[in-house]
């Protein structure tokens, strides 16, 4: 019963949260709202893509040259800041994510 209780309230949640925007659309929000909400989909995607790029097994840190995740992780943000291209970041950083791993000798056979 506690995980019904729990599913329903993240429901009932969720939802408030999503129909108070159509409800009242004339809603603005203050200036330093709004500026603060410019950053937070680089805060969500950094707080989602860094722990996997300093904890790829999920429990150990691993800063070293040995870590594919992290090297191609830099070069994936090199990538982008050099030709701000959304396709060519992620084609150039999964490329140089699997070379670096076929390199390492830590691709799965």
């Amino acid at each position: 019963m506690a995980n019904w209780t729990l599913i329903l309230g993240m429901l009932a949640i969720t939802f408030a949260i999503r129909y108070s925007l159509f409800a009242f659309p004339d809603l603005q929000f203050p200036p330093l709202v709004r500026q603060g909400l410019h950053y937070v989909p680089t805060a969500v995607l950094t707080a989602i893509v860094v722990p996997g790029m300093l904890l790829p097994d999920g429990q150990h840190w691993a800063v070293g040259l040995d870590n594919a995740y992290l090297l191609a992780g830099l070069a994936t943000i090199a990538i982008a800041a050099l030709t701000r291209h959304l396709l060519a970041t992620i084609a150039g950083g999964l490329l140089v994510f699997f070379l670096l791993r076929a390199w390492l000798g830590q691709l799965p056979l």
